[in-house]
């Protein structure tokens, strides 16, 4: 066998492992390192991840308010200037404009949120707007322009 750095042993350099409960010769037999009675003495002994000791736990002392409402919708808005911006621009057209289009065009962040358009601003071309929400002056603006709204499915 080489004699490499790596391959250097020392004896004592690795500790045995601790085996408890193998009688009383072990010097670790009895109560096997857990002290006599009480709950951590027990088998089956499972503590709660936050339990500080008997204390109120910080979860119950930490007051709670507020609602949170699990059925609630997250749109994506785009405003009607933000979409002549990119009429202007040419990244999008005016005759098929959709969540799909406004996601390449880099309008909207997320392909899977639903997308509202809000009236902020002014469209002076005629455009075909695809979107699963508008805002009431967001559709008389484009219908204005001469424009069509569809509520996507």
């Amino acid at each position: 066998m080489a004699n490499h750095l790596g391959s250097l042993r020392s004896p004592g350099a690795t500790k045995g492992k601790k085996r408890i409960g193998r009688g009383p010769g072990s010097g670790r037999g009895g109560t096997s390192t857990r002290g006599h009675k009480g709950h951590k003495s027990r088998s089956g002994f499972n503590q709660l991840k936050n339990f500080e000791g008997g204390q109120m736990a910080y979860i119950r002392r930490v007051p709670k308010y507020g609602f949170h409402n699990p059925f609630r919708v997250e749109y994506q808005v785009v405003n009607l200037s933000r979409l002549q911006e990119l009429l202007d621009a040419g990244r999008i057209q005016a005759d098929a404009i959709t969540p799909e289009s406004l996601y390449a065009a880099g309008a909207i962040s997320k392909k899977n949120q639903p997308v509202k358009i809000l009236g902020v601003g002014e469209v002076s071309a005629k455009l075909n707007v695809t979107a699963h929400k508008f805002s009431a002056t967001a559709h008389k603006g484009i219908e204005d322009a001469g424009g069509t709204v569809t509520i996507h499915e």
